[in-house]
């Protein structure tokens, strides 16, 4: 994990970061039947790129981005005691170099610019079936709080 570096995404990025995201899609299928199976777009990627309650992070290689992460500040439910959140998303690390402490990395440097924010609350989002997504989070902190669930008619 050496050669990586961490840097902020900008607008020059969106083609591959388009690329990344339909990776995550993917990846996600056969978690979910309801996703599309053609042109399925999770995030819009202009808006978290110039949003200042967002940050977008990419690691890179050689110039090439391999991984993927954003934090993005929110309102918390009225029921909840703190009045705003950071919610975690497109964390993705290209299967080649998964396993080397990349996405802890990613949410290690989100949390902090959370934090610099005044912002202490995260979530995120991850399929109950995977696994190794709920592993890699729970290694970082993260614990299941709640189960959403579906109906299909």
């Amino acid at each position: 994990m050496d050669n990586i570096t961490f840097r902020t995404a900008s607008l020059a990025d969106i083609a591959i970061l388009r690329e990344l995201e339909q990776k995550v899609v993917q990846a996600e299928r056969p978690y979910n039947s309801s996703i599309k199976p053609e042109n399925a777009i999770y995030y819009d990627l202009e808006s978290l790129l110039i949003d200042p309650l967002s940050c977008v992070l990419v690691g890179e290689i050689q110039n090439a981005i391999i991984a993927t992460g954003y934090a993005q500040i929110r309102q918390s439910k009225i029921s909840l005691n703190h009045a705003k959140h950071c919610y975690l998303g497109f964390m993705f690390v290209e299967s080649e170099y998964r396993g080397q402490g990349i996405n802890k990395c990613l949410i290690d440097k989100l949390v902090h610019w959370s934090k610099e924010q005044g912002v202490l609350d995260f979530y995120l989002d991850v399929y109950d079936a995977n696994d190794a997504a709920i592993r890699a989070y729970e290694k970082v902190g993260f614990t299941k709080t709640l189960v959403e669930m579906k109906l299909n008619l």
